[in-house]
């Protein structure tokens, strides 16, 4: 047991070195002085450096190589802190600490630059951005596939292959339904008016802790892309205002307390451990999405908010609980990812997911990538973009290098399906509980289901576990067919 506890000492003082990393990131994406940006970039490849020089400790190895685990969380922790370590030691320090030192930057070169329109200025920093991720990617493959490679990162266990045959069952389904609904007779109301942003911060903040986020341990900032961050007793998230689209707001609020109610409910006794956050990010999507869209664009929580913004803004010229159902749940195709129904969401995701493959292999140049993006787009979604913002400047994904990310967005959609199919047979009464506001049941069912494991089980196992049955599409585009088949009368 001596060489276990070591490790597992050792393993806490770098995972509490890693939050801190993490809160110099929430920082400089909330908070920090615009002229800060190049001096906190030399500050993260510092910290970079520390970690990534304890993550590939020799001593990490003797202990692995020693340890008995005592139990089956001891097991799920020299699991993590192998795979770790196996990966890390692969990468050498000198471009682990460039990578975070660029990506940093890139950051706000990104933000400046989709703020101003301005492609040409950020073209040649995600080009440097590429040729590091590439150059990681090929050192952790040791001749594998280098997107695979970096998928590892995201979603362990997971090849892209596996997920471009889940994909492609998904990607039929919703085409069929994306073209029954746009050609439906039907044509869903939207809001309309100004909402003034302290109201939609006030209310943003009560929806948050009626979804369980404990105020106590976390808090809310604005930022230009919302976030979650941290875990245990310090996770944070950030939302965005728009005056005239209050659900921005709302639903990105409710998206990122699903990812904050994960990390708050993982069992305490995991505290700064490997298994004690998320156990992948299509798993983390899971609880983000089965937050903001199958419990909080459901038409029973949605008379339950209609209460909620009278009180807040007044008459808003929507007094009818399902004429509001329909505003919060209207299909257009649109050019932002993070505001898209649910119906077109997927195809955003997938359209990212093969771009970024592309620029990967090398078979897309980053110069090649506004045209690429766009002509794909006008493809999928019947759109010419009108500017970079709308198009390939939209997401910050890229600009800190997050190449693997994006299909995680629609595992944790898929994950979901699963998840609210096993709810709804748990929970025979939820839409009642749902339409007075009440969220307790539904959030203390996926915290003692899942959340409260983290990384004890492996991705695959955490939602199997919950649900009962291996993840497949299945659930997911039945619950779409379902709303919005009665929704547009398809």
């Amino acid at each position: 047991m001596a060489a276990f506890d070591d490790l597992m000492a050792f393993q806490r003082e770098t995972e509490a070195l890693g939050e801190v990393a993490g809160r110099l990131g929430w920082d400089q994406e909330t908070v920090m002085p615009r002229g800060a940006a190049e001096q906190r970039s030399e500050e993260m490849a510092a910290m970079e450096a520390v970690l990534h020089a304890r993550r590939t400790d020799s001593r990490v190895g003797e202990w692995l190589a020693a340890a008995e685990a005592p139990d089956a969380a001891g097991q799920a922790q020299l699991r993590e802190i192998r795979r770790s370590f196996e990966r890390n030691t692969k990468v050498p320090v000198a471009l682990a600490s460039e990578i975070a030192r660029v990506t940093s930057m890139a950051q706000g070169v990104w933000a400046e630059a989709r703020a101003s329109e301005d492609w040409a200025t950020f073209q040649p920093v995600l080009e440097h951005v590429v040729r590091l991720r590439r150059e990681e990617g090929a050192a952790l493959a040791a001749g594998g596939d280098v997107y695979d490679a970096l998928l590892e990162d995201y979603e362990p266990g997971t090849s892209a292959a596996e997920i471009e045959a889940m994909f492609g069952e998904l990607r039929a389904g919703l085409v069929d339904l994306r073209a029954r609904v746009l050609g439906s007779d039907i044509d869903l109301p939207r809001l309309s008016g100004t909402f003034d942003e302290a109201g939609q911060l006030a209310l943003s903040r009560e929806l948050a802790e009626t979804f369980g986020y404990d105020m106590g341990h976390g808090r809310i900032d604005k930022a230009v892309h919302p976030f979650s961050s941290g875990s245990g007793l310090d996770v944070r998230i950030t939302t965005r205002t728009s005056p005239e689209d209050p659900f921005n707001c709302f639903y990105s609020t409710i998206h990122e307390v699903g990812h904050a109610a994960y990390e708050q409910g993982v069992d305490r006794a995991y505290l700064l451990t490997p298994i004690g956050r998320g156990a992948s990010m299509g798993v983390h999507e899971s609880q983000s999405r089965i937050f903001e869209n199958q419990l909080g664009r459901s038409r029973a929580f949605c008379g339950y908010l209609l209460n909620r913004m009278k009180a807040t803004f007044g008459d808003f010229g929507v007094s009818d609980p399902e004429t509001f159902y329909g505003a919060v749940n209207r299909v257009h195709p649109g050019f932002i990812r993070t505001e898209a129904d649910e119906v077109h969401y997927n195809l955003h995701i997938m359209m990212r997911f093969d771009l970024e493959r592309s620029l990967i292999a090398g078979d897309l140049t980053v110069a090649d990538l506004p045209e690429a993006w766009n002509a794909r787009f006008e493809a999928d979604f019947g759109q010419a973009v009108d500017r970079p913002s709308h198009g390939c400047l939209q997401d910050v994904h890229w600009s800190v290098g997050l190449f693997g990310y994006f299909p995680t967005y629609t595992l944790g959609n898929i994950y979901a399906g699963c998840l609210y199919e096993a709810l709804e047979a748990a929970i025979p009464d939820l839409d009642a509980q749902l339409a007075e506001g009440h969220l307790a049941g539904a959030t203390d069912w996926l915290r003692d289901n899942l959340q409260r494991h983290g990384a004890l089980m492996t991705p695959p196992e955490t939602i199997e576990r919950a649900c009962g049955t291996a993840p497949t599409p299945g659930p997911l585009l039945a619950y779409l067919n379902a709303k919005f088949g009665g929704l547009y009368g398809v």
